[in-house]
Formats: structure tokens, sequence, C-alpha cells
């Protein structure tokens, strides 16, 4: 075969390229070729799993990118020189070698980290730093040399391909032609050969793939129309013209150049010369090590076994010397000392600091030298946690040490990272979000004009939620509703059809929630880098997790936890007003208490058992013992329920059924679990308890289970077998278990992991059953700003007979605060307009005065360059200067006069002007008397205040129709998804109406938002209803609604 595809887009050209990776090889294989080159747009998102899934298929990956190539400085952003033919133009790079690699990186991350303009644009001065060991092609018509021929400017042209083949040096740079039937090519290919001649250059041809096949294009248009939000009949919006950007067959290209066979045998050559594996090693970063210790390992025994001697006390029992030493000798034999080093050093230092940390997340938690470092606060050996689950000695992989930290606070613990190991060291890490069934779905449903309305309503049909994933073609089948509507309306049919097509295609790049990479050395010596989208100046790596891991690098995962900073405040606030200290890492386990509060249903705020599903299975379970809440965080996931699997731990706890074991010589492992197969670990003890695995044999057993990759199961359950019988068990008996075993991989969790979150769960849970308001204040606290959980919290806080109070100037903090015994106040930080500066004046003022007595006094001795009058109207709007005597609509009357008076002597003060004879000031005194005005209605009241804090606080215009709301309503808002049945009945008052239009019928319709006692709900009236109740439906009007419930 003599053809090699040299210019194609994969998915990662986003939302321009419509190849997604594994199904473009598997095209080239079939078509007989055994290169391929992709040149996405100046990136190298896809470049691991490219050179991954080629080798695979034993097809040879070319790396490269189409660079955007700046007129002039990439650093500036000015027109280009009046000469140029346009502000860049395109350059296709190929790597032929290791350098040539390294030198694409350099030059992606420079587009994007210095020349970004719209686009990730490098220039001639760091082309010719990085030249070497690349390969350059013209490219498309787009390119410098094709510009230059588009404008009849043949001398410019060549000199462009002078300099570019003066850059590449000999066997570095091919003049390219493409034939997609534009009348430009022409005009082009003919420049080229023209050149290639004078010049003495070769010419390649190539095809500008951008999608798999010739009946792609369609798709591919829709994928530009939502790349450029366009509707897809736009006449102005940018488009391929024709349908030959695809990729093509060598026949295919041979009828292009028929006349010049050599333009396809130079693809071979090119190929050829190009020669690049990555490298199958590990690039961690060295710890700052004392001088004292000889190695990384040294220094890690000395700080482990000085933290067990603290835990455990020195000497150390003999169960702990012999599990110490033997994860020690594991990670020194995997050379992983140095990454427990930095981990433990990132810990270290968020503790010294005073951020929350978790007591430990994932597999990391089953690791003795982690919780004698102090990176988990889990103790192994008291909850038979394994080390072989975290890092097995015959599985050589990067271990994964996931850390929390106190989610206000995160940041923090990142910009230690960047300042210890280097700022060019360290970067987050790209995710990329796929067109899913729903978004897909919309996306081309907005392209086709189809009204807003109408696609809420079919995308509602398209099952979701959590644990769901379908696929278009899946929903059709699993929704008769869709179905039904596909068959009756072309439309729908269209976006299916359409939908399906680039459905699973990245969309758009984001920044990672929690992953961090950390180099030797600067990143782009490494991996390609670009910025964050939306995030001026954060640096983020162009690979994600998956090709991150593969390629060597260091990642962890530093997450923030709402929870951590919950406990945290709410121990701090014990501690202020009992002057107790609590040591959360202590707590008895087995606090009746707690599970008298999980028992009785009361879960809002428990870490992991907040959902209505978890809430009913602790108490249908009568949860009374740590092991239990274990089990539930592990069984509450879509794989068990499916089984039905929590149900018979139900039943056997309780009774309802016999505990069964599958054998005696496994009772003791199952037995915490009722014999239910709950977690991975048991797998492992199964294994090595019948089989005579060691718990590293053990583990690869329970990872291909996980994996469901069917040959693998059978190699390794036949090892299984093989061996048990080997030992002398009953073949029957231990195919049954191997059975019980492959079934297990639908639902094992990570035991390790259930634990530490357990571990929240049950902190949580303390806290509410010991100190309820310390922590519904902290709770409450870290909401602000979702206005449906501040409601749930509020009417838990009142359920409990606490009582909940507005914000006050004389007694609010930033956050939610405990006044008195079972108080809560609003803290200032939850009003709307009230920025950070505000209440820091408000509450320095306090301090340095004592309480406010009035709103004269008030403006008096705040900063009114930070207080100004719209968060002086937005503190009494919340309520929050209620105590300064008068009314609201008193306050908002008096607040030009106050204000304005109070300016003028802050103004007097700063330029230091007094009274002639040393008086203190010109201004009159201020004035106390509040002007005689009217109180506003219930209603205003209400309204101000919900506008300024998100929701009723010192009433609810639904309280005088609590009675009808609670008989004639099936539903509240918290509680619509609860049950299956679609038709409701909900009480609520309307707190939005958006009229709306129908493009496609031109009817109008309303979008409402209701709200109720729990909280809000969408609402969505059709023009038919819409004609016959407009007047009725009002804003701030209370209505019992009927109708049909979908969840989005």
């Amino acid at each position: 075969m003599a053809f090699v595809h040299l210019h194609t887009h994969s998915e990662y050209s986003l939302l321009d390229g419509a190849n997604r990776i594994p199904e473009l090889l598997d095209r080239v294989q079939a078509l007989g070729m055994d290169s391929l080159a992709i040149t996405d747009h100046g990136n190298l998102h896809g470049a691991w799993q490219f050179y991954a899934e080629a080798r695979a298929r034993k097809i040879r990956a070319i790396l490269g990118f189409e660079a955007y190539l700046a007129f002039g400085d990439r650093h500036k952003r000015e027109r280009p020189p009046p000469e140029a033919p346009g502000p860049y133009s395109h350059l296709v790079l190929l790597a032929r070698s290791r350098t040539g690699y390294e030198h694409l990186v350099k030059l992606s991350s420079i587009g994007f980290l210095e020349g970004f303009y719209r686009r990730p644009r490098i220039d001639r001065e760091v082309l010719e730093r990085y030249s070497g060991g690349l390969i350059g092609l013209a490219a498309c018509l787009s390119g410098e040399i094709a510009l230059y021929l588009r404008q009849g400017n043949y001398e410019a042209a060549k000199a462009s391909a002078q300099y570019f083949a003066g850059v590449f040096g000999p066997d570095g740079f091919w003049l390219e032609v493409q034939d997609h039937g534009l009348a430009d090519e022409k005009t082009v290919t003919a420049g080229m050969f023209r050149l290639a001649q004078e010049l003495g250059l070769p010419v390649v041809a190539t095809n500008d793939a951008h999608y798999l096949r010739k009946e792609d294009a369609e798709a591919h248009d829709v994928l530009l129309a939502i790349g450029t939000g366009k509707d897809l009949d736009d006449p102005n919006r940018f488009r391929f013209f024709g349908q030959e950007s695809y990729v093509k067959s060598e026949r295919e290209m041979r009828a292009l150049f028929p006349d010049h066979p050599e333009v396809l045998a130079e693809t071979q050559r090119i190929a050829g010369l190009c020669e690049f594996d990555f490298e199958k090693r590990y690039f961690l970063p060295q710890y700052p090590r004392p001088a004292e210790f000889a190695s990384d390992n040294d220094l890690l025994v000395h700080l482990a076994r000085a933290g067990a001697a603290a835990r455990y006390g020195d000497p150390l029992p003999q169960v702990v010397h012999e599990r110490l030493d033997y994860e020690l000798g594991v990670i020194s034999h995997t050379g992983y000392a140095g990454y427990f080093l930095i981990v433990y050093d990132i810990v270290k230092a968020a503790k010294d600091r005073g951020i929350p940390v978790g007591p430990g997340r994932g597999s990391a938690a089953g690791s003795l030298v982690a919780y004698a470092l102090g990176i988990t606060d889990i103790d192994p050996l008291k909850f038979d946690l394994l080390f072989e689950r975290f890092l097995n000695p015959e599985r050589i992989s990067m271990p994964d040490i996931d850390l929390d930290f106190c989610f206000e606070r995160r940041g923090e613990v990142i910009q230690y990272i960047r300042e210890r190991y280097g700022r060019d060291s360290v970067g987050q890490i790209i995710t990329f979000g796929t067109l899913k069934a729903r978004a897909a779905f919309r996306d081309v449903a907005r392209t086709l004009r189809v009204e807003p309305g109408e696609v809420d309503r079919f995308t509602k049909m398209i099952p979701a939620g959590p644990g769901i994933s379908v696929t278009l073609a899946e929903a059709s089948e699993k929704s008769p509703e869709l179905r039904q509507l596909a068959r009756q309306d072309e439309r729908v049919r269209k976006i299916l059809d359409l939908g399906t097509r680039i459905e699973g295609l990245a969309r758009h790049a984001s920044v990672h929630a929690a992953g961090v990479v950390i180099a030797p050395g600067p990143l782009t010596d490494y991996v390609p880098v670009c910025l964050a989208p939306q995030e001026a100046e954060a640096i983020i790596t162009q690979y994600d997790m998956v090709a991150l891991e593969q390629v060597g690098m260091l990642k962890i995962d530093v997450l923030g936890l709402r929870t951590l900073t919950v406990i945290h405040d709410a121990v701090r606030m014990v501690a202020e007003r009992h002057g107790i200290t609590l040591d959360m890492n202590a707590l008895d386990l087995e606090d009746p208490l707690v599970y008298q509060l999980l028992g009785s249903g009361r879960t809002a705020g428990v870490f992991q058992f907040e959902s209505p599903l978890a809430t009913d299975c602790l108490r249908s379970m009568r949860c009374d013992r740590f092991d239990d809440l274990v089990a539930a965080n592990a069984l509450l996931r879509p794989g068990p329920l499916d089984t039905g699997m929590h149900l018979v731990f139900i039943n056997r706890k309780l009774g309802r059924e016999p505990v069964r074991y599958p054998h005696p010589a496994i009772a003791d492992i199952l037995k915490p679990t009722y014999g239910v197969i709950t977690y991975q670990e048991q797998v492992m003890r199964i294994a090595n308890v019948l089989a005579g695995f060691s718990l590293a044999e053990a583990d690869v057993l329970r990872k291909a289970v996980g994996k469901k990759d069917q040959d693998l199961i059978e190699h390794e359950l036949g090892r299984f077998v093989e061996r048990a019988l080997a030992l002398g068990h009953e073949r029957r008996g231990i195919e049954d278990i191997a059975a019980q075993i492959e079934t297990f991989g639908r639902y094992g969790f990570n035991k390790s992991h259930a634990v530490a979150y357990s571990v929240l769960s049950y902190q949580t849970a303390w806290l509410k059953a010991h100190y309820a308001p310390e922590f519904l204040s902290a709770l409450l606290s870290s909401e602000i700003g979702n206005t449906d959980n501040v409601v749930r919290y509020i009417n838990e806080a009142r359920e409990l007979g606490l009582e909940v109070l507005p914000p006050d100037v004389n007694e609010s903090g930033f956050k939610f605060t405990v006044v008195g015994e079972r108080r809560l106040r609003f803290g200032l930080g939850a009003i709307k307009n009230v920025g950070a500066g505000a209440i820091e004046s408000i509450l320095a003022g306090r301090t340095a005065g004592g309480p406010y007595r009035s709103l004269i006094d008030l403006c008096d001795r705040i900063d009114l360059r930070l207080c100004n009058k719209r968060v002086l109207e937005a503190l009494i709007d919340a309520g929050a200067c209620d105590s300064l005597g008068g009314h609201r609509a008193q306050l908002v009357a008096a607040l030009d006069d106050a204000f304005g008076e109070a300016q003028a002597r802050q103004q007097e003060r700063q330029v230091g002007q007094h009274g002639l004879f040393g008086e203190q000031s010109l201004l009159p005194a201020p004035r106390s008397p509040l002007p005689d005005v009217a109180p506003w209605s219930e209603h205003d009241r209400l309204v101000r205040e919900k506008a300024v804090l998100g929701f009723f606080i010192s009433g609810h215009p639904l309280a005088r129709y609590r009675v009808e709301v609670e008989l004639f309503g099936t539903r509240t808002t918290a509680t619509l998804g609860q049950w299956s049945e679609q038709r409701v009945r909900i009480g609520a008052v309307v707190t939005v109406v958006k009229r709306q239009i129908s493009k496609k019928t031109g009817a109008e319709y309303a979008r409402l938002t209701l709200e109720d006692f729990h909280g809000t709900a969408e609402a969505l009236v059709f023009p038919d209803a819409w004609a016959k109740l407009n007047e009725v439906i009002r804003a701030d009007r209370a209505l019992l609604f009927a109708g049909s419930y979908s969840a989005r």
C-alpha cells in the first residue's frame, strides 16, 4: 500500500473533527493502510490515545498537529502587516523522532501560553528554535504558500517555500496538494508543482479528512453549526463545501492525481521517516530530601516508623511491625518512596496551615504506611483493609492516593504545590465534555431551529439520572413515547439520526475537578499544556488523566470536599461556645445516639446518606453498628441496587431469611456482611483462603472481574478453580463460588473507600446528634448560594426545634452562627449584593464601637466606600437592620439622607477639615427621627426579602394556605422525583413567569418557577393551557398546579 493519510483531524479538533480515533484507525486498517498521521488544530489532545490504539492494531502512529502560524510576532494581537494574506496561516507539523515529539510539545504549548489570540498561534521565531526532528507540510488552502498563490502573489509564495525548506532542512519540508473539488485548489496545485520544479522541493498529496465517510458530511456540518452557534440553514455561517473531506481510499486518491503518482508515493516515504515510541517509564519529581538521608527510601522508613510509634506506641506491636515492614519493602521494590514523600508533604503542609484534610479516600486507606505518615486517618488493621488493593507488587503501576481538603481552601493547597515544586512544573488537568445523548439531541435540535419548549419536552423522553447512561439508539428503544414521536414527527427522526452520528464526540475542554500533575522539571519538557477555559493564566495539561498516567506523569487528585468544611466549622463553634475541643478521629463509632438518629430517618446533612433511597435503606436495615454503615455505603450504588443485593443484606440482618455462606472456610470473611459479598477485599480474601492465592495474586483476580474482560475473567477464574481443587476442595462448591465472584464484578466496592467515607458519614451524624445547632449552622453556611439546599436545611433545623433568625448587623457574622441555646442567625454573606469587603467593614465597626444603635450610626461607623447605598438597601430588605429601630419601609425612606450625611462626614475626616474654633465638624450632628411612612405589606416585605436572600425567611406567602396545600397537594418540590407516577398536584407560589413564542406555531406558552416551603421547581405551560390560564397564572400568586412530572 503506497498511500498514507498525513492530514487528518480527530474529534479533538473540537466541534470540527468528527473522527473518533478507534473508528478512524479501524477504517484505515480496512483500507489496507499501515500508517496514519493525526493533525488536530493546534493541539496534541489525542496523541497518546491515538498512539496506543494504533499500536494495538499494528499501525504506525505519526504524531503531529496543524499549527496556526502568525504573520508577525506571536505575542501581538493587533492586525497583521498589510502585506500579510491573513492573521495567521496553517502549517502541518509531524514528529519524525523523539526530538520531534518533544518539539511538537513545546510548539503546541507555546501556541497556547504565549500566542493565543482566538487560536493557539506560533511564529517563525519559535518554529526555527524547535524545528529539529520535525517534518513540515505546506497544509491546505489556508497554508501560507497557498494563501499567497490564491492572491496571485507567486513571488511571495516562492519566498515562503524557500523559507520553510531552509527551516526544516533536507527531507524536512513538502509542498502539499489537495483536491476537494474547490476552484482555488486547482490554482494552488498548479502553483505548488511550479514551485516544486523551480525549487527542487517534493510534493505530497493529502486529503483534509475531518470525517470518516462521504455520507458523514451532513453530521460534520451539524457539528460545525454547533461549534459556531449558528442554525444549520444559516447561509452566512462557516461551512465546508462539498462532501470530500473524508478518509479516502488509495484508489480514490489516485483518481484525483492521475498524472502525478509520485505525490502519493511521497506519503509512504514521509511515513517511513517517522519513528517514535513513548518511553515506558515514570517521571517522578524529586522530593526535597534533607541531606542526612541517603535516599528517599531511607527518609520514608524513618518517617513511617516514627509515625507508627506515635499511632501505636513504642515498641510497636508485632502485627504492626510486620505489616509496616512488608509495606515498606513493597514500596522500596516498586520505587515509589518519593511518591509517598510528596503526598506526605502536601498533607502535612495543609494540616500545618489548619486546612481540614479528609480521613482517607479510595484504596490508599488500606495502607499502614499512609496511616503512619498521617496521609490517612483510617487504621487499616482495625478495619481489616488490604494494602495489596492499593499497591500490588505483582501488578506494578503508579499508586493512586486521592486527597480531600476543605473546599474553601483547596486553592491554598494547589498554590502550595506550585510554590514547593515550581510553578512551571505543576499544572491542573484537562477533561473533555462529550456529546452525550441528551446534549447531542439538544444541540442538533437547536441547529434545526426547533422551538426550545419542544426541545425540552422531547429531551425529557430520553432516560437520565444517577447511574443511567443511554445512547440515543437505546433511548429510542427504551422510551415508547420517544419512539412514537419519531414515527410521527420527521424533525425528531432527523434529530435522532444526526444526533446518533455525533453522539459521544468531544464537545469542549474544561478543567478536571481534582487532578494536579507534578513534573520533575518544566511541564512542557514532558507533556503539552494549554490554558484553562475561562480561567486566566491557569495552565492545564493537554493530556487527560488517563493519558498522563500512561505517559508516566505523577498525578494526584486534590479534591475540595464541602463536608470537611462543615465538620471543621461545627467543631470550631463547639469549642467557642462550650469550651470543648473535639477530636473527631477519636469518636466512639458505636454511639447509640448516632444510630438512633440514622434509624429515625433524620439524614439531612449526613454525608453520603441524604438521598431518599439512602435514608430509607438505613431505616429499613435498622442500622445500629458501624459495619452496617460501611456496607450501606458500598451497597447503595447502581450495581448492587440493580441486583437487589441491598435487600438481601437487609433481610438477612433482620432475620427474615437465613444467613448462608458459600463455603464454611470463608464464613469469617463474609460474617460482617451476613454472607453477602459486598467488598472487593472479600473476593481477595476468598481467593486467598480457598485457592491459596497470595493477596497480590488475588488482587489480579479482583481487577480482572472488575474490568468485565471475559477472556481475562475466564483465565483468572480458571486459575482459582484449579488451585482450589488442588487444595482438596470440592469442584461443585468451588465452581459455584467462582460464579458468585464473577457476578460480584457487577457490584463489588472498595472497602477501604467505603470505610473512609463512612467515617465522615458517622462524624456528620455524630455532630448532628450531639451538637445540632452548631452542625446545622455550619451546614447552612456551606450552602450559601444554593437556595434549594438552604431552604431544605432551614426546614430540617426547624423540625429539630431550632429557630432560624434573619440576618442582623448587630449579631451576624459572615457565615451562619448560633446565638443563645437553640437559635441560628443568618450570615451576612448570604445576602446578595453584599460583598466580603462590606461585611468586613460592618464587623470591624461593631467590634470597635459595639452594637449599632440606629441607621445613621451604622452609616457613620462603616466604610461607605465599601458599603454603598445598594449594599445598605440589601441589608434593610433582608431584615439585617431590623434591630436599628423603625420598620423596613422607614429605613429605606431614610437611607438617602442618612447615607449622604454620613458620607460627607467621612469625606471631611479624610481631608482633615475641622471647625473654626476647634469643633469636630462643620456639618450638623446626625439626625435621628425616621420618616413617618406606612410599613410595607407582608407581600412586599417577603418579595424584597426573597430578592436579596433567594428565599423567604421571616414568613412565606403560602403560610396562610398551609392546610390547603397539605390537603390537596400530592407532592412538594422536595418529593417530586421520589415516586414513579407522573401525574402530580403541588401547591406553590409562582415566582417567575417567562412568556415565550413558539417558532413553529407562533403560539404563546410560558415557563414558570414555582416555590413552596421546601424549594423550587420549573414548570412548562403549553400553548393550549396557557391560552386558558394566562390571566390566572401571575407572578407572586399562590396556586394549586396539576400536571405531569418529568425529571430533566
